[in-house]
């Protein structure tokens, strides 16, 4: 049964803005809308938007900390002490760790990496990873996406005459750690202009100022590529700052990708040479995370840093094996949690899902907990029993905060933590039930019946013979996209088929489709949305169409195909 979803067109500009853009960039009143609603009305910042430039790049001495970051930085260097790069174990931390990790090693540093493990070290710093780099004689620890809210762990770390720089981006408490630096645009005091950098860009902050002390200012642009994959994976906003490194990064990775990432590419049979950020977040990322969800994430890193392409292949293929595990993990879990939704939940009474499985293995359930997600349109909670207590994932829907919901049951836990649409938690095994109960109240007394049907936001109505190869080459001058610029939704009304529909793969549906009796011929595929291919009869039926515009390479040449993402079915008019 295919599942109803809401299509919500968002508001149009101001039209004389729309059109005197369109005539001013020679362009479509289609790509000028959406060029005006992200905040761009003239020609000179539409040359900015399509031509990113490394040297509109923000000065990283803006950033509360940063002096005195880089010059801790260049006395452990140019003194020989040992310094550790303390990163996390996603694809941000290990990119940044082997940013930070290469960049020193560059300049003649004394470095190492500790990447702590999911299972053993928990999140972040901890007394535990400290007590294992102090034995290094470690006098340096440079923490990188990790380490605003570590207060105590700062303090420890003193005791035994070790400095701390943190580098991290995610959101402080009240207490900001008595670190020689913390570098964070988002904590109190902070003044650097864009807001939003993945943990890899606050670390090329770190080496770019380091860089720029040492009179070689623009040796870490090496490293765009490491800022690029983590960016991109840790869905940061693609906006201002960010759109900049990140578009720099992937073109030095088509371009003159490095070892392990030309490896871990070709491992995932995919061709460098035209990688997109979606590809990264749907096929490279997954193969990073995997290793430090299933085991150890130094492996990850290792291939980040590895100039032996033999190296860097056996690495890869390490990476995708330890994916492939992880799927087959994600599978058996998921359908056992599927199994108990339909076993136990009553979606009469119950607006979340909160399922519980001594079984389930801790690295999964966060990707489990958003594949229900996406399967219910439910906020979603998976717990797994680790030592005794069961922890686990949040992941909410569009416009629902799961963290408030999970703040009103408080005191029923042991900790928690996240932001409005992803958290963790720790609760006594015996508390779920009053904890499933009392979590739904919190939900039901905020949501309607209207917020847990899915909504898919459209740009705007299109007919496809706008479709042209110019308009093309402009759309994909909007990219990368990701949270902020996203890739534009469309909707085309009453296509006809060519042929029958038929179903790809698991569940997909595959057409040919047209307008209007209009020669020009456009694939369309939507997956998981075989459903409908039983619905539709060519000779009956005409569609209206939601989408979004990709390329599709085939016999050596690249087309447009329209990537479905809802279908409403209407009888042709006899």
């Amino acid at each position: 049964m295919m599942q109803q979803k809401r299509w919500k067109f968002r508001e149009s500009s101001e039209r004389s803005s729309v059109l005197a853009l369109a005539d001013s960039l020679n362009i479509s009143t289609v790509l000028s809308e959406l060029l005006v609603r992200r905040g761009i009305t003239n020609f000179f910042e539409a040359k900015t938007y399509f031509r990113p430039d490394i040297e509109s790049l923000y000065d990283p001495f803006l950033m509360n900390g940063m002096e005195d970051a880089a010059k801790r930085v260049i006395k452990a260097i140019t003194g020989n002490e040992k310094i550790t790069v303390y990163g996390d174990y996603d694809v941000d931390g290990t990119c940044s760790a082997a940013l930070m990790f290469l960049f020193i090693k560059e300049l003649g540093g004394n470095v190492d990496v500790y990447i702590p493990n999911r299972l053993t070290d928990g999140y972040g710093l901890s007394n535990f990873g400290i007590d294992n780099i102090r034995e290094r004689n470690t006098s340096l620890i440079i923490a990188v996406d990790c380490g605003i809210t570590a207060v105590n762990e700062v303090e420890y770390a003193k005791q035994f005459g070790i400095d701390l720089i943190i580098c991290d981006h995610h959101q402080p408490k009240e207490e900001i750690p008595d670190a020689v630096a913390v570098l964070d645009p988002l904590k109190p005091g902070c003044d650097y202009p864009f807001k939003y950098l993945s943990g890899a860009g606050v670390a090329f902050k770190l080496a770019r100022a380091v860089s720029d002390l040492f009179g070689k200012k623009d040796m870490v642009l090496k490293y765009l590529d490491l800022v690029a994959l983590a960016a991109a994976a840790d869905i940061v906003p693609l906006m201002d700052e960010n759109r900049i490194l990140v578009r720099a990064g992937i073109d030095s990775i088509n371009s003159n990708p490095r070892p392990g990432i030309k490896a871990l590419i070709t491992s995932a049979r995919m061709q460098p040479g035209d990688l997109s950020a979606g590809q990264i977040v749907f096929t490279i990322a997954p193969r990073i995370n995997a290793v430090g969800r299933l085991g150890d994430a130094n492996r990850a890193v290792d291939l980040f840093v590895t100039e032996d392409e033999n190296e860097a292949i056996r690495l890869a293929q390490v990476l995708e094996s330890e994916n492939y595990e992880r799927r087959k993990i994600d599978e058996v879990t998921f359908a056992h949690a599927v199994k108990m939704v339909d076993d136990y939940v009553d979606f009469e009474n119950d607006i979340a899902i909160v399922l519980h499985s001594d079984d389930w293995h801790a690295g999964v359930i966060g990707i489990v907990a958003s594949r229900m997600v996406e399967k219910f349109h439910r906020p979603s909670i998976m717990l797994s029993t680790i030592d005794g207590v069961a922890k686990g994932s949040a992941r909410s829907i569009p416009g629902v905060n799961i963290y408030q919901a999970i703040e009103n049951c408080e005191d029923l836990l042991l900790q928690f933590g996240g932001h409005e649409a992803a958290a963790g938690l720790a609760i006594e095994i015996e508390n779920i039930p009053e904890f499933r109960k009392r979590f739904n109240l919190a939900l039901k007394q905020t949501l309607t019946e209207d917020d847990i049907l899915p909504e898919i936001k459209v740009d705007m109505k299109i007919s496809l013979s706008e479709i042209t190869p110019k308009f093309l080459r402009i759309l994909d001058q909007f990219a990368p996209f990701g949270p902020l610029n996203m890739r534009p939704v469309f909707v085309a009304e009453d296509v006809s088929l060519i042929s029958q529909p038929r179903i790809v793969g698991s569940n997909h549906f595959l057409a040919s489709v047209r307008q209007n009796g209009n020669d020009k011929v456009f694939d369309t595929i939507g997956f998981n949305l075989g459903g409908f291919v039983n619905l539709i009869d060519k000779e009956q039926n005409l569609l209206d169409i939601v989408f979004t515009i990709e390329k599709l390479n085939k016999d050596g040449r690249t087309y447009p195909q329209l990537r479905l993402k809802d279908i409403h079915i209407k009888e042709i008019a006899r």
